[in-house]
């Protein structure tokens, strides 16, 4: 599983004209599924975001010491097979990204999972296989990537 993990002042999901889901301060995860992907790497994504320190201490100064949790701010999770695409010439190619009818239950449990991590109400998520306009106001900018820890991909 690979994670675009993204510190922002805010961020939204648009489908069709409609906002879908919106948050204030927190995280923008764009999460791609590899078609050998289970629970355990689910397991891992959904620790290392809530628990990775990208936001400040405003009373120590320290600038890399609280994670989204200890800030209690929200985290957006927008689903992405394109993070799993590779370019054959100019034309991107994607069998390595879980195929849509697994991907959907399993994006689908992972979104579950970080709602029963953190707190239900801020974990929000875009509309798996939707055309989605994401917008955000990008904090920092603050951008990480992670990829879950698997030994065989």
């Amino acid at each position: 599983m690979r994670a675009v993990v993204q510190r922002v002042a805010s961020a939204s999901v648009e489908v069709e004209g409609r906002t879908v889901s919106a948050i204030g301060p927190g995280l923008l995860v764009l999460v791609g599924l590899h078609e050998s992907d289970v629970d355990s790497d689910a397991d891992y994504i959904c620790r290392k975001v809530l628990n990775m320190r990208l936001f400040p201490n405003e009373e120590t100064g320290k600038t890399w010491d609280h994670s989204v949790v200890q800030k209690n701010y929200e985290v957006l999770l927008v689903s992405q097979f394109t993070l799993y695409g590779i370019l054959k010439g100019n034309k991107p190619d994607f069998h390595v990204a879980m195929p849509p009818e697994k991907a959907k239950p399993f994006y689908a449990s992972l979104v579950e999972k970080f709602q029963k991590a953190y707190k239900q109400d801020a974990v929000k998520d875009g509309v798996f296989g939707a055309k989605m306009k994401v917008n955000l106001v990008n904090d920092g900018p603050v951008t990480m990537h992670l990829d879950s820890a698997q030994p065989s991909k």
